[in-house]
């Protein structure tokens, strides 16, 4: 039965961006080895895309549905949608960076580990996290002290 559970495939529902199956470390293998750093990469790369193509989208879709509505509810409701849209986009945009700055450290060789404390962030948090540069202790630490700066 135990075996069943080792040979089994990821499902298609844990699939991450691009259709990337989460990495599935082997035993005793290397933290951020090169299939972990390939795999990471692909999966940045592919988020990348995702976000360009997100921005195609939109800018296509402010073309096609900018109207000059002559009832001034209408009009509004159409500023409102496409101010929703383009603050998606400006959070997509920093998001694009993080993702640049990502593989700037997969090229450098620091990915995956921790800015403040040097220490392995995880398989798991870099899949749920691709772009994350704390490790979960330094990450909380980081948040706590936000939060009485608040």
């Amino acid at each position: 039965m135990a075996a069943d559970a080792e040979n089994k495939k990821p499902s298609t529902q844990h699939m991450v961006a691009g259709g990337i199956a989460p990495y599935e470390p082997k035993p005793g293998e290397e933290y951020m080895n090169h299939d972990q750093l390939e795999h990471f990469r692909s999966l940045l790369l592919a988020w990348r895309q995702e976000l360009a193509e997100e921005v195609d989208r939109t800018v296509g879709h402010m073309r096609q549905d900018a109207a000059n509505f002559a009832d001034p509810s209408d009009r509004a409701t159409q500023e409102e949608e496409f101010g929703l849209e383009l603050r998606a986009r400006d959070r997509e945009r920093k998001l694009s960076k993080k993702i640049d700055e990502a593989l700037r450290r997969i090229d450098a060789g620091d990915y995956g580990y921790c800015d403040t404390c040097g220490i392995e962030i995880g398989i798991r948090r870099l899949e749920a996290r691709p772009t994350a540069t704390l490790c979960i202790d330094c990450k909380q630490l980081a948040e706590i002290k936000e939060k009485q700066m608040a």
